[in-house]
């Protein structure tokens, strides 16, 4: 494959590595939020597959925050990317975070 059609690698950070604020920010959007839920009772999906309304280069974006605050991880298997939460890591550095964020989410559909 020609270098300019490779995937880059994809980040996964430690579970040790995991920085508080950066966690916040990735739940402070709305898409982001979605997804996160979307993961809450769905454990794997492939990445077209989310409820959301946006551009796929956006929804690329989205992703990368989300890997890289180490709320998701993704692997790639042929032309799918799946995508499952890192509930277990976010659970062991910020026990019951994720849970009370979405819990407090009043925006979010019953």
């Amino acid at each position: 494959m020609p270098r300019s059609q490779r995937r880059a690698a994809l980040v996964h950070p430690d579970a040790r590595d995991y920085d508080l604020l950066d966690v916040l920010h990735a739940l402070a959007d709305r898409t982001r939020m979605t997804i996160v839920r979307t993961l809450r009772t769905d454990p794997e999906r492939a990445c077209g597959t989310f409820p959301v309304d946006v551009a796929p280069s956006t929804l690329t974006h989205h992703f990368r925050v989300l890997r890289e605050a180490g709320l998701i991880h993704q692997r790639e298997e042929g032309n799918r990317r799946w995508t499952t939460l890192r509930l277990a890591d976010l659970d062991g550095r910020f026990p019951g975070l994720l849970d009370s964020i979405l819990a407090a989410d009043k925006r979010a559909a019953p």
